[in-house]
């Protein structure tokens, strides 16, 4: 279950008082780009990573932000397009192609860049030496997506992109037993395919069948659906937002690091959105006071009370006892 883009929220701004604040140590900040009105500009956040007692991590505002602002941008981790978009949009970093002309050819993929292809390449050259048909009929047949991130991941580790450990400080989600069985089925295809490759046991070293089911179990839950929206960084914030709700059909999935330590409210302060590729942008969806906790919605918001809790349970392994879910709304 990805975390989906907040949908029809402007139903629920403002309707309850600010989070409590929490005063809580600092474990992590990050700089990045943030403004207000909707200007970009460079700076570090206004937010800080802290605990929580009921919630573990969570990010708080390190000083009043305005209603629409942004508070910060983030690159992701780890993206992968989604099956039906692959001719689509550009193979690293998502964005939509516009005809022949805006697209850059590298062995049946594309690329919306020369910087995309260039950074693509390494793990792309490793892709390349496999066959994926097998492992790409069984994610198909199953309506998998997270594995083929998984995949994408595994290629990014022995082409020394990316560590074997990267996505570990991320809360993995609980696997039921009938999901690891399925789990196991994709692991065995996967491994066959880059030992059919001639990659040698170093090189797969890292890859077991314990590390492809941890790092699936991170995926889930912290894996964002990409809805792009377009636009740009100098329009009204809260309308691209908006737009983003009424988007259909993702473009593929992206993991972050600082956004998945946000937080779930059914009534969240905060937005996270896409304008041309898998940058993401997060913003307030009102008035956030110092100290405040700044929340997104992981799900659709215009469910009701038993929908949202089922989901939120099924998907993410919680109960939400947000003031919303609290007065059962």
């Amino acid at each position: 279950m990805s975390r989906f883009a907040l949908g029809r929220y402007s139903r629920y701004i403002s309707r309850h008082k600010p989070l409590p604040r929490q005063n809580k140590p600092l474990l992590f900040s990050s700089s990045a780009t943030s403004s207000q009105d909707g200007a970009c500009q460079t700076g570090p956040p206004p937010i800080r990573v802290g605990l929580t007692e009921s919630a573990g991590r969570a990010v708080f505002a390190t000083r009043r932000i305005g209603s629409g602002d942004l508070i910060h941008t983030a690159k992701p981790v780890l993206t992968c397009p989604s099956l039906l978009s692959l001719d689509s949009v550009c193979y690293l970093c998502l964005k939509k192609l516009m005809g022949s002309s805006a697209k850059f050819e590298d062995r049946g993929v594309s690329y919306c860049s020369q910087e995309c292809q260039d950074n693509a390449k390494g793990f792309y050259d490793v892709e390349t030496r496999g066959d994926w048909s097998s492992f790409v009929d069984y994610c198909r047949t199953h309506n998998f997506k997270y594995p083929l991130m998984v995949k994408r991941l595994s290629c990014m580790v022995i082409s020394g992109a990316l560590s074997a450990d990267c996505l570990d400080i991320l809360q993995p989600a609980t696997l039921s037993s009938a999901m690891i069985s399925k789990i196991e089925d994709g692991y065995g295809l996967l491994w066959n395919a880059f030992r059919k490759a001639n990659f040698t046991d170093d090189d797969v070293a890292f890859l077991t069948k314990q590390w492809y089911t941890g790092i699936l179990a991170r995926i889930r839950i912290n894996a964002f659906r990409i809805d792009l929206v377009g636009g740009s960084c100098g329009e009204d914030l809260l309308s691209l937002a908006a737009a983003s709700v009424e988007g259909e059909g993702a473009v593929g999935h992206a993991v972050y690091m600082l956004p998945s330590f946000y937080n779930h409210d059914c009534d969240p302060n905060a937005h996270i959105f896409w304008l041309q590729n898998a940058d993401a942008r997060l913003m307030t969806l009102r008035d956030v006071e110092e100290g405040e906790e700044l929340r997104i919605c992981y799900i659709d918001a215009s469910m009701g009370y038993e929908a949202r809790q089922t989901l939120l349970s099924q998907g993410f392994g919680f109960c939400c006892n947000c003031l919303r879910c609290q007065s059962r709304d």
